[in-house]
């Protein structure tokens, strides 16, 4: 995560972990008087929206400490590992549900909505959208993967809130809505768990990284050496806000030590200033018999 956007984001998540609470409390307490388990279903997520952000927190913590002698590249991925807990959690909360909504579909069991549902449902929608928001936005910026995942954890909640409210408002008309409702809203989850999980595993595994940084870094190298270095086999290891970007280039065979020395230090300095983090360049000589 980019430093100068460590404390915007800790505001935000503690923001997130004290409305998730009271949305909680809310929305649990409109379930048990209306006895339905799509409210209860949308309070628990709620409640793992809090949790979330709490582990979110933590990673964000963590990811600050500097490199060690057992982490010589930092903490930076414990960000990424935060957002694979985030998706496991959501993974637990969707298979929970559908279990109960599937049990109470059988049991043929209905609830009984009433105006304080309503209400606490609305004002779930719009707090949570609006976290939702922010949390993306300012994931993207700060280049927080965590934040992001944590952003569309509130999203699913909104969304999952709106099925709510559909529910609510159908519920008089057919006995098994509030059942068929909770199926939908573990589903929801669900697809939102998968997707999260795997941006997040694909980056612990280590991703190929975009086509244009290549091109960008070769066109830099050879304005900086003043000549065709033909950079190749390009490796960049993403740890968090730390970069260690690795690749090949040419040079003529016959150059002194001192100028590949100076070549390759111009080099780095001209990347590691672009994106940062450590660079390590490996010469291969050409015109050599």
């Amino acid at each position: 995560m980019r430093r100068q956007y460590q404390k915007s984001v800790e505001s935000l998540t503690w923001s997130s972990i004290l409305l998730n609470f009271a949305l909680f409390a809310l929305k649990l307490w409109a379930g048990l008087i209306s006895r339905s388990v799509t409210l209860l279903a949308d309070a628990w997520h709620t409640l793992s929206d809090s949790i979330s952000s709490i582990v979110v927190l933590v990673a964000i913590r963590v990811s600050k400490k500097p490199a060690d002698d057992d982490h010589p590249y930092g903490h930076g991925r414990a960000e990424v590992i935060a957002a694979v807990l985030v998706g496991a959690l959501l993974a637990f909360v969707s298979f929970h549900f559908l279990v109960e909504s599937i049990s109470k579909l059988w049991q043929h069991e209905s609830a009984q909505y009433g105006n304080i549902a309503v209400w606490v449902t609305i004002t779930g929608v719009l707090v949570k959208e609006l976290l939702a928001r922010l949390s993306i936005r300012l994931g993207k910026k700060a280049g927080s993967r965590a934040l992001i995942a944590d952003g569309w954890h509130h999203r699913s909640d909104a969304l999952s809130s709106i099925i709510v409210l559909v529910g609510i408002f159908l519920g008089s008309y057919w006995w098994f809505i509030d059942g068929l409702m909770g199926i939908l809203i573990s589903l929801f989850i669900a697809y939102v768990s998968y997707d999260v999980l795997r941006d997040s595993i694909s980056a612990l595994l280590g991703e190929q990284h975009d086509e244009k940084i290549l091109l960008t870094i070769q066109k830099l190298c050879n304005e900086v050496a003043k000549r065709d270095v033909q950079a190749h086999h390009l490796q960049i290891h993403e740890y968090g806000d730390h970069l260690e970007t690795v690749f090949h280039i040419r040079l003529p065979g016959h150059w002194s030590l001192d100028r590949v020395h100076e070549v390759v230090d111009e080099l780095e300095a001209a990347i590691e200033s672009k994106y940062g983090g450590y660079v390590n360049i490996h010469v291969d000589p050409i015109g050599v018999p």
